[in-house]
């Protein structure tokens, strides 16, 4: 699966120039987190909830609220912005934007064609996937399982489970214990638990969690 497939778009972007307090209202009034700064066309920035937050006085301040609106308005978008903005593209793979995020600890990166914003890749666009992925919203008998890491392992899983009649309606690969083995988790549907567990228990190693 590629970013182009699963991005936010149209992106809402704002202006360098754009006092924070205005910054501040378009956030909350479109329930977003982060922008991309676009100037000219291109992207220069990209300003998030926190940039907003730590440009403005704290709870401590000895300022008026007078004050402190005035002194908000001078300062400007490009002022708080991160100007070394990390991008992907369309054809990025969705692996990929989650490996930049999670690694650079940011939530969200622009989407680019041809030098321009096109959308945005955001920590909750890939949890929506992440739910698709483990079949959250679809009934079925979940199971968490460590299978032993050997060639045609999972083909013989799976081959079990279709010769009882059973539709995988999830299936997922994680790191095991060790080397030896891969933990799995996977959504079964027309099967009720107990048939599920009989059918896998010779081709798994152990099962670490069954549920409906």
């Amino acid at each position: 699966m590629l970013v182009g497939e699963r991005l936010s778009k149209p992106v809402i972007t704002i202006s360098p120039d754009m006092p924070i307090t205005e910054a501040i209202n378009l956030f909350k009034k479109e329930h977003i987190r982060r922008a991309p700064v676009i100037k000219d066309g291109k992207l220069i920035g990209i300003v998030t909830e926190g940039n907003l937050i730590n440009a403005s006085p704290s709870a401590a301040t000895t300022l008026s609220i007078w004050e402190m609106n005035y002194l908000l308005t001078k300062i400007k978008v490009s002022e708080v912005m991160t100007k070394n903005v990390m991008t992907v593209t369309e054809d990025t793979p969705i692996e990929q934007a989650a490996r930049i995020m999670a690694d650079n600890k940011i939530g969200g990166v622009p989407v680019m064609r041809d030098g321009y914003v096109v959308g945005i890749i955001t920590e909750t666009d890939l949890f929506k996937l992440f739910l698709e992925l483990m079949g959250a919203r679809e009934m079925g008998v979940r199971v968490t399982a460590l299978v032993t890491d050997k060639p045609g392992g999972l083909a013989e899983l799976s081959a079990e489970i279709a010769a009882q009649k059973g539709n995988f309606v999830s299936f997922g690969v994680f790191v095991g214990e060790d080397s030896s083995n891969r933990m799995v988790t996977f959504k079964v549907s027309g099967m009720d638990l107990e048939q599920v567990k009989k059918a896998i228990q010779p081709h798994v190693k152990e099962i670490i969690d069954i549920r409906m």
